[in-house]
């Protein structure tokens, strides 16, 4: 069956056909390609912790370094309020965003396999180059590296991951992107901790190490099958049949093998497919996939605290050190949900989680922006036992984030759009993302500074929102195969009108105007 709204009258669903068993080759595959989450996850651990360290600060930032030290021992939304140091950490998503579109071509002409490969060379470049700095903009031309190499890794890995596996473990399996993703935070988390010490090189050697996954994904890309989607897609019909083969573990793969033909020939008639994406038939891929839930995912809020856990912490009176392994237990939590979410996503479903975890992350925002009203600011050191409350609140934010809309962000983007615009697609889903993530990363302690703890309650009323809107516009894709996700359109209360076929609208619309011309006369 072919995607994006067209049915083949003969064939119709064919999903209860399809067969599969799991395989070494599979799992290979799958393990070696999830790594493009590591290089995105080590980032995000890592950059936070980098930015409060005294030496980094005292070598690129030391007008920030020199006010730390005048408030040592204070509390103060406004310490590391600095636009040019948090350029130095949103600079790696604006590169993103904007080399996503280069990925996107090479995902749908080379492959997903060539876009991985892109991306980590590119990624080592950056790291290489960030580690050596001796100036802040040898620092930023490090980080615009590192944000190609993510821009092209979270463009071909999560499609990469969907296309790979069975539907009825997709949503598993697509998850070891973001549990590839956490485990790099948390890694990276005990890295800064444990270079800390090292003076006064240490955020050198914290900011180098990310060589160290870009190397083991380069590696194991050399040994990566393409996907059969991808195969077929480029014209290599019989090397997709092989492939889809040994990694379903069977020779009955005809089923899915023609559902993907049908697919191809679909997309083979789209010349351009960021164009095609404007197409009515196609509104709800735009408006939930390329748009609203990677643009959401942001607004939780929850990057925000990844980015800037040291800098939260230690604004909180912890210490540098104490900050840092506080991070590390949050960083925890996300590896422990995304287990959890792994585990439990293909039976329950999308929605449930989305929903759930939507309550939950509202309860602890409330809960610490009220803490933080009463208890922080204004110079003061906040009482021990208040500081422990708001960890564990923090703890249960990321547990509630890590199984919801941290993978889901990245899961169900990638199953929604059909074959013929999934890379097209994929490279908005990034691009939004990386839009949003900029902006958190350049905003939030700006923010944090003059809304103070009003900023919490903000998140709060977005992520009500946002609940709303996956209550109402997303359909359930749990166990439904990826070449099929357009017949949910079909069925769905509010986007069954854009799947009817352009031409038939146009003929409703004039057979309405003559019946009412002709009531006329």
């Amino acid at each position: 069956m072919a995607g994006g709204g067209i049915v083949d009258p003969s064939g119709g669903a064919r999903a209860h056909l399809y067969e599969y068993r799991i395989t070494p080759y599979f799992i290979f595959a799958c393990i070696v390609g999830s790594l493009g989450g590591s290089l995105f996850g080590y980032d995000l651990g890592v950059s936070g912790g980098v930015t409060s360290m005294d030496d980094f600060l005292n070598e690129f930032f030391p007008s920030i370094y020199r006010r730390k030290q005048e408030h040592l021992n204070e509390t103060d939304y406004c310490k590391y309020d600095n636009q040019i140091l948090t350029l130095f950490t949103s600079s790696l998503y604006l590169a993103a965003l904007v080399s996503t579109f280069g990925a996107s071509y090479v995902t749908r002409n080379k492959g997903r396999r060539a876009s991985i490969l892109c991306g980590s060379v590119s990624f080592f470049l950056g790291a290489i180059i960030n580690a050596s700095a001796q100036n802040i903009a040898m620092l930023i031309i490090g980080r615009l590296l590192l944000g190609v190499g993510i821009g092209f890794g979270n463009q071909a890995v999560p499609l990469y991951l969907s296309e790979m596996a069975p539907a009825k473990i997709r949503g598993a399996v697509n998850q070891l992107f973001q549990l590839t993703t956490c485990l790099g935070i948390f890694i990276a988390n005990f890295v800064n901790y444990g270079v800390e010490k090292l003076h006064p090189w240490g955020w050198r050697l914290s900011l180098g190490l990310a060589a160290v996954p870009a190397t083991l994904m380069f590696i194991g890309g050399l040994f990566l099958p393409e996907t059969p989607n991808s195969l077929v897609e480029q014209g290599r019909l019989d090397e997709g049949r092989q492939v889809l083969e040994k990694v379903r573990g069977t020779p009955k793969v005809e089923a899915e093998f023609q559902d993907l033909i049908d697919a191809s020939h679909a997309a083979k008639a789209i010349k351009h497919p960021f164009r095609n994406l404007l197409k009515r038939k196609n509104r709800p891929q735009l408006v939930l996939g390329a748009i609203g839930i990677p643009a959401f995912q942001q607004l939780t809020g929850n990057n925000s605290i990844l980015f800037y856990a040291p800098v939260i912490f230690q604004s909180l009176g912890f210490g540098s050190g104490a900050s840092l392994y506080s991070s590390a237990i949050t960083s925890a939590a996300l590896v422990l949900a995304t287990l959890i979410s792994m585990a439990l996503v293909d039976k329950f479903g999308r929605r449930a989680f989305f929903l759930e975890a939507g309550c939950e992350l509202i309860f602890c925002f409330v809960a610490v922006a009220i803490t933080l009203g009463l208890k922080f600011g204004e110079g003061k050191t906040i009482p021990k036992g208040t500081g422990i409350f708001l960890v564990i609140v923090i703890f249960i934010f990321v547990l509630a984030y890590g199984r919801s809309w941290g993978p889901l962000g990245w899961l169900v983007p990638s199953e929604l759009f059909p074959l013929e615009t999934r890379s097209a697609g994929q490279s908005l889903v990034v691009c939004v993302n990386m839009i949003f993530t900029a902006l958190i990363a350049q905003c939030f302690l700006a923010a944090l500074c003059y809304l103070k703890y009003g900023i919490f309650l903000l998140f709060a009323g977005l992520i009500f929102i946002m609940s709303c809107f996956i209550y109402f516009l997303l359909p359930e894709t749990k166990q439904v195969p990826i070449e099929e996700i357009h017949l949910l359109w079909q069925n769905h209360w509010f986007w069954k009108r854009y799947c009817e076929p352009e031409d038939h609208i146009h003929n409703a619309g004039t057979d309405e105007l003559e019946q009412k011309t002709g009531d006329k006369f």
